[in-house]
């Protein structure tokens, strides 16, 4: 007979996950206009209100290569301010249960996490990335893969005398827009070697949407098997293809807890144009159309999430309301269905019912949970040539 029960036939499937949201970072770097400070203040307030507790600040990177983030120190202080902690007790937030990152791809910006820390305004946790595909690896960060774990291991010791975590974050493991195909087992390798010189999580990165649900299935259960605790990985899709929820059910049915995402589906590669100037970014877009590149829609998988019952800690409206808002700050329609379509009410949408449904059942002589005729049997006969074979 068929098991019906879900978390039996997925034993490793959580009844509770984590939720990062990336948008202020990840999700504004690709816009090609400049967003705000007050606005990048807003919705990392707002999101920790509605229940994030996992959230990226900002880029500590060159602002010459990528001035939406001209303003991180700013949006640092405001975090750290006196403020703000007042305002997230009022609200009923412990300000010590957030963790604040910020993204530091070389060690200058580590250098410079380092000392906004030593100030009292630096994140507690940083970001550095590898691809298991060099030439991919080349376009983001300029350097050879056996030069850059080098740096890596350098900047993690660094942040563990200055009392930062460092996340080390695994791309490519799907395929890669540059080099193509690539194998599972490098990525599982590469997570091995970020934790053995001292990461302290790993985000494990489709960072072109070419993940497919059993790929995804197998890789981490490749990697429960390999490095059981849950709590040191995280997911991170991208939609390109509309599919990505299919890579988020089966990273639950496969045991992992922790992921991100983004308000709208922003996000993307940095952007080569900014307000009416073209600037460096990291060069040219990787796709022929890059207004279908970003993360998956946190509320999108909020309510995906929400629906099976698992637990996740956000205020669904709350966040469905910030969708709405988003996107009036960039100014356009974005990708999450859910802030169209809200989630799906067990009460139903009864302002849609038809008028007289049951003026006509009392008139037919029908009782009010009648569904079949008075004649039939109470349950549907099944013609033999229909039932299940034993």
């Amino acid at each position: 007979m068929t098991e019906y029960n879900y978390w039996a036939i997925f034993p490793r499937m959580p009844k509770k996950v984590t939720i990062g949201d990336i948008t202020v970072r990840d999700g504004f770097q690709h816009e090609e206009k400049f967003i705000s400070t007050a606005a990048k203040k807003f919705y990392l307030e707002e999101l920790i209100f509605a229940g994030c507790r996992n959230i990226e600040v900002t880029n500590l990177g060159n602002p010459f290569l990528m001035p939406q983030f001209k303003d991180a120190e700013g949006l640092l202080e405001h975090i750290r301010s006196d403020g703000f902690k007042n305002r997230c007790a009022k609200k009923g937030v412990n300000y010590d249960d957030i963790c604040f990152t910020a993204i530091t791809i070389r060690e200058p910006a580590v250098d410079r996490a380092i000392e906004l820390k030593a100030r009292g305004i630096g994140p507690d946790r940083i970001l550095m990335m590898v691809s298991t595909e060099e030439e991919h690896h080349f376009a983001n960060a300029g350097t050879t893969l056996p030069e850059y774990w080098k740096e890596a291991e350098r900047c993690i010791k660094k942040c563990t005398d200055a009392g930062i975590k460092m996340c080390g974050t695994v791309s490519t493991i799907w395929g890669s827009p540059i080099g193509g195909a690539t194998d599972l087992k490098d990525a599982v390798e590469f997570t091995k070697r970020w934790l053995e010189i001292g990461a302290h999580d790993i985000e494990h990165a489709d960072h072109d949407g070419s993940a497919s649900a059993p790929d995804v299935y197998r890789y981490f259960s490749m990697i429960l098997d390999e490095i059981p605790d849950p709590a040191v990985h995280i997911a991170h899709f991208h939609e390109t293809k509309r599919v990505a929820s299919a890579s988020i059910l089966a990273s639950l049915q496969a045991g992992i807890v922790n992921y991100e995402a983004t308000m709208g589906g922003l996000g993307g590669q940095p952007a080569n144009f900014l307000d009416d100037c073209p600037v460096k970014g990291t060069g040219e877009y990787y796709y022929e159309d890059p207004r279908h590149v970003g993360l998956v829609s946190l509320e999108d998988t909020l309510v995906q999430i929400d629906e099976m019952g698992i637990e996740h800690g956000y205020d669904v409206d709350r966040i469905l309301w910030l969708g709405r808002q988003m996107e009036r700050t960039v100014g356009r329609r974005l990708r999450s269905d859910a802030v169209i379509n809200g989630r799906t009410l067990k009460e139903g949408h009864m302002q849609f019912a038809r008028p007289g449904l049951k003026a006509r059942k009392t008139k037919l002589g029908e009782g009010p949970g009648q569904n079949v005729p008075k004649d039939w049997s109470p349950n549907a006969v099944l013609p033999e040539k229909y039932k299940p074979r034993i």
